[in-house]
């Protein structure tokens, strides 16, 4: 099947740039001694996230129950739910997953531990956890120091787990340009202290879990941190470009379009809008646009309703009739992917492949 014979929207992954970004980070890791355990949430597929286990991978990165219970078909060797897991009906769930393949959650409260533990100890089940510390972001995580320390003490200490080590999530560095990269050595200075709390405590760490895409490729530089847990990677967006870690041509996502309306002169509308791509703005830059046109690069795609979005072709100096195609690069290839069932696999202009997103909408 040729990409012009596809219905519109339709996501579209050029498979060469997808097995190239996939090998790159697997060979980084390996070079680096880093365990590789990809997010699946940019993906949303046990297909993709087999050949992340076939590049060597250690496991793979979940953030809901019901996307563990989708994943463990590409057979991974550990699953972490990098998420609190509250609530009798989740923990159920998840024994069940843990009857398959190992399991460890990050947590960061005695509340959910003490249910982690319950439920484990009920199933007959050991149950690895990491205790998740907070190095910026200010979502989940309790503070490094004292807090940290305590909590894996709990941790430790309860039945029907297994505490393995830390967590966290640098999502406050969007960027590795001189204020990224200072504030990246800001947080090995962090990690060193956290050892060093942890040794004087007689707590071991087996894992230390985080990064992320940004940051991918200057993981090494946070010497205490031994595993990685990247997800934008596999496809790359418009944000990783603007926050420098990829360049266009790794962009391995678009979604194809068709133009429906051109009748105001210097714009078009086309058959893809918020429920599309998404409402996500660039992280970097506020400049209010939604994509990148790949056949007008210039052009402003600058507001969205539901169904359709709009461009002004004005800064392109080009044009449009209607019927015509274009691809679009999005700002956030994840949300964007949630709202796809089928991902079409191409090689030029060939669709050689399609694969179900089986991880779409699970909010559980």
């Amino acid at each position: 099947m040729q990409i012009s014979e596809l219905d519109t929207p339709a996501l579209l992954v050029d498979v060469d740039i997808m097995d190239r970004n996939l090998k790159r980070a697997a060979e980084y890791a390996r070079v680096y001694n880093l365990r590789l355990r990809p997010h699946t949430k940019t993906h949303k597929s046990p297909f993709v996230g087999r050949k992340q286990m076939e590049q060597g991978a250690a496991g793979l990165t979940v953030a809901k129950v019901s996307e563990a219970e989708v994943m463990v078909s590409a057979e991974p060797g550990d699953l972490l739910v990098a998420y609190p897991v509250v609530g009798a009906r989740k923990l159920a769930r998840l024994m069940e997953l843990a009857r398959k393949t190992p399991i460890t959650v990050a947590l960061d409260s005695r509340e959910a531990a003490e249910q982690l533990s319950g439920a484990a100890t009920s199933a007959g089940l050991k149950i690895g956890v990491l205790a998740e510390m907070d190095v910026g972001l200010g979502r989940v995580g309790v503070n490094p120091g004292a807090e940290l320390v305590q909590l894996a003490q709990f941790l430790s200490g309860l039945q029907g787990l297994h505490f393995r080590g830390i967590a966290f999530y640098p999502g406050h560095i969007k960027a590795m340009n001189e204020d990224g990269m200072a504030k990246w050595r800001m947080l090995d200075e962090v990690l060193e202290r956290v050892r060093t709390d942890f040794q004087k405590e007689g707590l071991p760490i087996e894992i230390v879990s985080g990064g992320s895409t940004p940051a991918l490729y200057q993981s090494h530089r946070l010497t205490g941190m031994n595993e990685i847990r990247p997800g934008t990677y596999v496809f790359n967006d418009r944000n990783t470009v603007f926050c420098g870690s990829c360049d266009w041509k790794d962009c391995a996502a678009s979604i194809l379009t068709t133009v429906v309306s051109t009748a105001r002169a210097g714009h078009m509308i086309l058959d893809g809008g918020s429920k599309t791509f998404s409402s996500d703005r660039l992280v970097v830059d506020d400049d209010g646009t939604f994509g990148r046109i790949l056949e007008a690069s210039e052009a402003r795609f600058h507001k969205m309703n539901e169904e359709h979005g709009y461009v002004d072709l004005r800064p392109a100096g080009k044009s449009f009739r209607v019927g015509d195609r274009v691809r679009v690069v999005p700002n956030h290839i994840c949300a964007a992917v949630n709202l796809h069932e089928t991902v079409y696999g191409v090689q030029g202009e060939e669709v050689v492949e399609s694969w179900v997103v089986e991880g779409r909408g699970k909010l559980q």
